[in-house]
């Protein structure tokens, strides 16, 4: 009875148990029962961009921006992941590769980012050549040599080489010139009022610096402040922070000053004139001349007018002049900074002109002149290139000067109204009056282009406004801005 009760027992228990697992699935029709925690939503979406019509090895130009200060830029089609719900704007610039620009539709468009879902946006990239041209902003300056702005300003503030400063609004130049030291400056050869550059706080201390050859040829950095007037500086405000003597010949005076980005005053002289160096200045390192110098001008008093920064390769170095920074410069006619980089062009002798690229941290660089001229050994079948910093970028003259006899270097282009030039560097030549450019990259110097605009003139030298925008200087008297031309 016992056995045969609990086997009775377990099947009725067993039966119980099955019932239970129907009813739980809800097998046979029975309800559903109860169900687990719900999977919560998706709190980000993504968004896939997809770029198209460039050729290969072009990268695009996209920017995204959107809620929380967001911002990522990209060079090709790719989905971003994780994105906060919202609106987020998608930008595309134009692109240059060899000498034409790729112009991207749409260049803005929103997209709306949901919880848990990818939205898609599209850019296609059209090709079009790239022109550009010319707008005459003043004229009948008498012989401009720079033209700068201090930040935030709209103005242009140009030198004129007999010795002035003149200050040019809105397409109208000013009768009455900010600064005039005419008296003390000497034109004669390649002298006069060179450039001007004003302080990194100009708008704190109204101080600002200019490059001439005075009266007895030497070349003269001199700081004046600004004056009473936004109109006229102090003109008798003058401190001369240094003065070089020039001794012997009219050229090869150099010429331009320019705030590196560490803050210190650069300035490149000339090798003190003459064919082929006779005086043996650029590689002289207790001469002045030929060289590219560095000097603190934070400080500045009649006493001491600058100091001599740490980080100058001669800096405590006996018979060496402290002020150098690189030497072996023939007639270093224009240079600036580009973010971390130098460049640097120097006018050759005979045969070929040059650009150098350096970092600006490099010092002590021997840039090669009189040893060579370009990457050409001067005036000699073989020569020593030991130590010797060959130029990144050089031309020939051609016959009858065909390609130019005098490099006119420039800048890198940084402005916004032609953004798809970003990089590039422009230069021209004082024979040659054209507008030519390059890109610099780590392969090389690629997407030389010569911009096709004629009758520009001798171009003396480029300038920059406070927006980046560049600008030609003509022997002529004309300042012309570059801009966009019509598509071709």
């Amino acid at each position: 009875m016992r056995i045969g009760h609990l086997r009775y027992t377990l099947l009725l228990f067993g039966a119980l148990l099955v019932g239970m697992a129907l009813f739980a699935c809800g097998g046979g029709g029975g309800s559903p029962g109860t169900t687990g925690p719900a999977t919560p939503p998706a709190s980000t979406g993504s968004l896939a961009i997809t770029a198209s019509g460039l050729p290969a090895g072009v990268n695009a130009a996209l920017r995204v921006t959107g809620p929380n200060n967001y911002l990522q830029d990209l060079t090709q089609s790719q989905t971003i992941g994780n994105l906060a719900p919202g609106s987020y704007n998608v930008s595309a610039s134009p692109v240059t590769s060899g000498g034409v620009t790729y112009q991207p539709a749409p260049a803005s468009q929103t997209a709306t980012i949901s919880a848990g879902a990818t939205t898609v946006a599209t850019v296609a990239y059209g090709s079009a050549a790239l022109s550009l041209t010319l707008t005459q902003v003043a004229a009948d300056l008498d012989y401009p040599t720079w033209l700068t702005a201090p930040p935030g300003e709209r103005r242009l503030f140009v030198t004129e080489r007999p010795g002035r400063v003149r200050i040019v609004e809105n397409g109208v130049t000013r009768d009455q010139p900010y600064l005039d030291i005419g008296a003390r400056v000497f034109t004669e050869g390649e002298g006069g009022l060179l450039s001007l550059v004003f302080d990194p706080q100009f708008a704190r201390n109204g101080y600002f610096y200019v490059y001439y050859t005075d009266l007895q040829r030497n070349i003269v950095v001199e700081r004046f402040s600004a004056g009473a007037t936004p109109t006229a500086a102090n003109q008798t405000s003058g401190l001369v922070i240094l003065r070089i003597p020039h001794p012997t010949y009219q050229n090869h005076f150099g010429g331009q000053l320019a705030f590196g980005p560490d803050g210190y005053l650069y300035l490149g002289t000339g090798d003190g004139g003459g064919g082929g160096d006779p005086q043996g200045n650029a590689r002289n390192l207790s001469s002045l001349l030929g060289k590219l110098l560095r000097i603190d001008v934070a400080n500045a008093t009649a006493a001491q007018p600058y100091a001599i920064p740490a980080g100058n390769p001669y800096r405590d170095t006996a018979g060496r002049r402290p002020e150098i920074w690189a030497f072996g410069l023939r007639n270093p006619w224009r240079f600036s900074f580009d973010g971390g980089q130098l460049y640097l062009s120097d006018v050759g002798q005979d045969l070929r002109e040059e650009v150098n690229i350096a970092a600006t941290g490099q010092a002590g660089l021997d840039y090669g002149w009189n040893i060579l001229e370009g990457t050409l050994c001067y005036a000699a079948a073989t020569c020593d290139r030991a130590g010797l910093t060959p130029p990144v970028f050089e031309y020939e003259h051609g016959a009858n000067d065909v390609n130019g006899c005098s490099i006119t270097g420039g800048f890198v282009y940084r402005g916004r109204a032609l953004p798809e030039l970003a990089g590039r560097y422009f230069y021209s030549d004082f024979c040659g009056g054209y507008l030519k450019s390059f890109l610099a990259t780590g392969n090389g110097i690629v997407e030389q282009r010569d911009w096709e605009i004629a009758d520009i003139g001798r171009v003396v030298s480029f300038g920059q406004d406070a927006e980046g925008e560049l600008y030609l200087l003509t022997s002529g008297g004309a300042i012309h801005k570059i801009g966009r031309g019509p598509t071709q």
